[in-house]
């Protein structure tokens, strides 16, 4: 059964949520008392609404701009599929990672001792799941400038409370003056919070490191230099602590021939790295957050030599940890 559309957000008002959920975040409110709790074993079948938060193996979803918040549960058993397109044609399977942010969608299911809704199947429209791809190509370059732009911010604003610190130390014989500076740090300390909890809350990761795999020209097949490329990333894996992490798998083309031929290839190449992944150490789909082609979109290099289109033939690889447990795991080394 397909969502009523008169129901439904409009693009700009997905765009919207997802602006003000990550304000919500980034300005430290508690959210917590509008998530909607599921009773252990209650059932919860054709359960509507828009994906406003995505983690590794959970999504939070909403019904409303103001109704309560549901967390939903993925488990290697969950069905994700596409509505059915009518009486000849079925629905087409899809990976749990096709879950996105700004996705609308409906879940069947049963609630658990947590409270969560552990999903046994979700249903979408095809053209929802464009939507929300775009949504995320316009959304993602947006919360990295932002990300940047809080990060100078609260810099500066570490340097000023440092200056009032000082100044305060030197006005200690002055009560008066020293009960002045103290509410001067005192406003700048909950200003330099403030921006930190803006640059925790705008994304629900934080990049650990990227592997790039090079492919020839008008193929998606994987050689012997890209899964040597992998194994070697794998080796370095092997090594660290992974708890919470995640990967995000992004497929490129260069200029040569037309925007749906390369859009094409760079899924299909993205396909092929994802297999091996699997395949060889097998990792579980779930852990892959969104695997994507972007086509000629993102060049690495200028298409105009031979060497700039050969750096755009690639697969980026990009290691993420979960931000809710990262100040319980070690920085790696090598990060970039």
């Amino acid at each position: 059964m397909k969502f009523n559309r008169l129901t439904l957000l409009s693009p700009t008002a997905l765009f919207l949520l997802l602006f003000v959920a990550g304000a919500a975040a980034a300005f430290g409110q508690d959210t917590a008392s509008q998530t909607h709790s599921v009773p252990n074993g209650e059932r919860m079948d054709k359960f509507r609404g828009v994906v406003i938060k995505r983690a590794a193996d959970t999504f939070t979803m909403s019904p409303t701009m103001g109704g309560e918040q549901t967390v939903v549960l993925l488990t290697p058993s969950t069905e994700v599929k596409s509505h059915k397109r009518g009486v000849f044609r079925g629905s087409k399977a899809y990976e749990g990672s096709y879950i996105l942010r700004g996705l609308r969608l409906e879940v069947d299911g049963v609630g658990n001792p947590e409270g969560q809704l552990v999903a046994e199947k979700v249903r979408f429209d095809e053209q929802d799941l464009r939507t929300a791809q775009a949504l995320k190509s316009t959304v993602d370059p947006m919360e990295a400038e932002l990300r940047e732009k809080l990060r100078v911010q609260q810099a500066e604003q570490e340097r000023l409370a440092g200056q009032i610190e000082e100044t305060q130390a030197i006005a200690t014989s002055a009560k008066a003056d020293a009960a002045a500076a103290q509410a001067s740090a005192n406003k700048a300390q909950y200003t330099a919070d403030t921006a930190n909890n803006r640059i925790n809350g705008l994304d629900d990761f934080d990049p650990i490191k990227t592997v790039t795999v090079l492919f020839k020209t008008g193929s998606s097949n994987l050689g012997p230099q890209g899964k040597a490329t992998i194994d070697e990333a794998a080796a370095w894996v092997k090594t660290q602590n992974t708890k919470g992490w995640v990967i995000a798998v992004v497929g490129y083309a260069d200029s040569t021939g037309n925007t749906a031929r390369n859009r094409d290839l760079s899924d299909r190449r993205t396909q092929s790295v994802i297999y091996y992944i699997v395949t060889k150490y097998n990792l579980p789909m779930q852990r892959f957050v969104q695997p994507f082609g972007a086509g000629q979109t993102g060049s690495a290099e200028e298409n105009a030599s031979s060497a700039g289109r050969a750096k755009n033939r690639r697969v980026d690889i990009k290691l993420m940890v979960n931000k809710g447990i990262a100040n319980q795991v070690a920085q790696p080394s090598g990060q970039q």
